[in-house]
């Protein structure tokens, strides 16, 4: 049996969540079967990517249909409680194999918000077995979660011009 990796895709500019999303297709077509969780963005496209399943499989916990960062307080103490339970959601994942892919899109977000520690996303990780991939998604890498990662892919908009 092959270790699994897990990843993380980082960087300020757009292309991180499109990547995982093409590591997704590419782990499907292989015929395993790939999970996904976003956190911390509102509603996307979500009838298309429907269109992905059965072996891709799109989660979000959060009501809102709006970013996280847009929300008043209070929502945003609800919505934690739905972010918790999508984090839930993902430690049972992997603990029963339900998937050879598992994308945790923007949880770096997650550590910047307060809404975990570096400690909580290590326990889940923990619960993975041995052959299942993990990617990691957010804007802002530290050192701890780059202890957790086996490779680091830094995405970086450049703009080039044609003369």
């Amino acid at each position: 049996m092959e270790k699994g990796l897990v990843q993380v895709y980082s960087g300020e500019g757009h292309g991180k969540s499109a990547a995982a999303l093409g590591r997704a297709i590419q782990v499907a077509s292989a015929g395993r079967d790939v999970v996904m969780i976003n956190f911390l963005k509102g509603c996307q496209n979500e009838e298309f990517l429907k269109r992905l399943e059965p072996e891709i499989k799109i989660f979000r916990f959060e009501k809102s249909a709006e970013e996280f960062a847009q929300l008043s307080d209070e929502h945003k103490q609800e919505e934690i409680y739905n972010i918790k339970n999508g984090l839930n959601f993902a430690k049972k994942v992997l603990t029963t194999g339900e998937c050879g892919l598992l994308i945790l899109d923007e949880v770096l977000g997650l550590i910047d918000n307060g809404i975990i520690t570096i400690e909580d996303l290590s326990h889940i990780l923990e619960a993975r077995s041995e052959d299942v991939d993990i990617i990691l998604t957010g804007i802002r890498l530290n050192d701890d979660v780059c202890q957790l990662a086996d490779e680091i892919i830094k995405i970086e908009a450049v703009n080039y011009k044609i003369y």
